[in-house]
C-alpha cells in the first residue's frame, strides 16, 4: 500500500493535504514507509483526524 492509498482509505485529499502542508507530508509519507499501515494509524491517531478535517476527500 502506498502513502496515498492509505489516505484515500483514510478519507484525507491527498492533494489538498500535500499543497497546504508539504513538509508534514513529506515527513508522514517518509515515516509511512518506515512502519506497518496499522502503526502509522496508531501512532498518528488524532492527527488523523485533525488532518481528516481540515482535507476530507469528496
Amino acid at each position: 500500500m502506498t502513502f496515498e492509498e492509505y489516505l484515500i482509505q483514510k478519507n484525507i485529499s491527498a492533494e489538498q493535504f500535500q499543497q497546504a502542508e508539504p513538509a508534514r507530508y513529506v515527513e508522514w509519507k517518509e515515516e509511512f514507509v518506515q512502519m506497518h499501515p496499522e502503526s502509522f494509524t496508531a501512532q498518528k491517531k488524532f492527527l488523523l483526524n485533525d488532518t481528516r478535517r481540515k482535507y476530507i476527500a469528496r
